[in-house]
């Protein structure tokens, strides 16, 4: 039984402030601030706010200025810069880590999870499957379902899933949670939007304040038929969230709904927010812009630039697919 998503939220938002007012202090130690860099980076998940992730970044590249003979600083910053798509960099930053003496079982996952992004199963699946000969523990067997779920084998992944799902012993619903938001957006891909509902209900029941989940849940509604439900789900994200995803997702709805004017209001907004993404992050936002210039934001072209770079970063199904939309527009 995993403690209630209320309660965690507010233990996660007591857990960050009390290490923040001892980092003010000065009376946090290394191991401490890059756990402080993964806790913000969680809550800016969960909570769908890009300016948490963006504190998380800026608390990273701090940390490795001020300590830079520390491992643990590389891989801080190293896991940052990968939510910001700056594959590369981590990699090096991984590199410098393992020069330092970092820990080879945390190194071999943060290089896993960057070979998994870039598309690099195959490299990815070795690391993984080690893992889980060494130590079959939650993370290592959830870490491989990832892996063969991002490579379309679903029997395979839903087989390690389960497997990661029996071995968790913590009291905590986030890596639950996330392990189902996971299994709903893989379900996704595969259009089965039966399974892809189930998981993402499982965490949204487990965790009712995890945007992604919910931003999912209304996108499900939405293909569902069930536009009312999506576009009372979305109002709420889009106003609380920074990701522009939501108003996107929200303007798209109501357009097809036929209120164009509440649309046009979700769609500028996007745009701005893109505009502003795309600026400080365009290699993290690539994607997802792609995907609003193709739609609502109306410039095909502009979609296919965008596409064009985010497969210049990482060459995935999901990357190539994306090239392809925008080119037969």
């Amino acid at each position: 039984m995993t403690t209630a998503g209320v309660i965690a939220v507010a233990n996660l938002q007591v857990r960050i402030d009390g290490q923040v007012s001892r980092a003010t202090r000065g009376q946090l130690p290394v191991d401490e601030r890059a756990e402080l860099v993964e806790l913000i980076a969680l809550r800016g998940h969960v909570l769908g706010d890009i300016a948490d992730a963006e504190r998380a970044a800026a608390l990273a590249d701090e940390l490795v200025g001020q300590v830079p003979d520390d491992a643990r600083s590389f891989i801080a910053r190293a896991r940052m810069r990968c939510v910001f798509h700056r594959f590369a960099s981590g990699l090096t930053d991984l590199d410098t880590a393992a020069a330092l003496g970092g820990d080879r079982i945390d190194l071999a996952a943060d290089r896993a999870a960057i070979y998994q992004a870039l598309g690099r199963y195959d490299e990815a699946l070795e690391i993984r499957r080690l893992a889980v000969d060494a130590h079959a523990d939650f993370s290592a067997l959830a870490a491989l379902a990832g892996v063969y779920g991002e490579c379309g084998e679903m029997d395979e992944a839903e087989r390690w899933f389960r497997a990661a799902t029996r071995y968790y012993r913590g009291t905590s619903p986030f890596p639950l949670a996330m392990l189902e938001f996971q299994r709903g957006q893989l379900w996704i891909e595969q259009d089965d939007l039966r399974r892809a509902r189930a998981w993402c209900d499982a965490a949204v029941s487990r965790l009712p304040a995890y945007v992604p989940a919910q931003g999912h849940l209304a996108e499900l509604d939405a293909a569902l038929g069930e536009t009312a439900a999506a576009i009372a789900r979305l109002r709420p994200l889009a106003l609380a969230s920074d990701d522009p995803d939501y108003a996107t997702q929200l303007a798209r709805i109501l357009g097809n709904a036929g209120q164009t004017d509440e649309a046009q209001t979700w769609r500028r907004k996007a745009e701005v927010r893109y505009d502003e993404l795309l600026a400080r992050h365009q290699d993290a936002f690539a994607d997802h812009a792609a995907e609003f210039w193709l739609t609502i934001g109306g410039d095909p072209e502009r979609a296919l630039g965008l596409a064009r770079h985010n497969l210049s970063l990482r060459q995935t199904p999901r990357a190539r697919e994306l090239v392809r939309r925008c080119a037969s527009v």
